[in-house]
């Protein structure tokens, strides 16, 4: 079953965000990742306004739990953290 990334993101450094997603790109594709949106237009309907709406899809939840952890993601991550204010979840497809 299928599994998606769904991340709310306000940036507050966009140099060192842009560092994290160069970072994260990679990373992300290694594990078999597939960016379904990506900072594109959006309408907010419920809830906090966060300008960057990232959906990414991986073969499985395991995969992209995998990909969470890994060194390479948890490097390009390190970049995000004080440059930005982000939620991430980790939600499974309907079969």
């Amino acid at each position: 079953m299928g599994a998606l990334w769904i991340s709310h993101v306000h940036v507050t450094d966009p140099d060192q965000y842009g560092e994290y997603a160069k970072r994260a790109t990679g990373a992300i594709a290694a594990f078999g990742g597939v960016f379904l949106a990506r900072g594109g237009a959006y309408t907010q309907m419920e809830g906090p306004t966060r300008e960057r709406n990232v959906v990414v899809r991986f073969e499985s939840r395991a995969q992209a739990e995998a990909c969470y952890a890994s060194p390479a993601y948890q490097e390009a991550l390190s970049f995000a953290k004080a440059a930005s204010e982000r939620e991430l979840v980790i939600v499974e497809e309907l079969d």
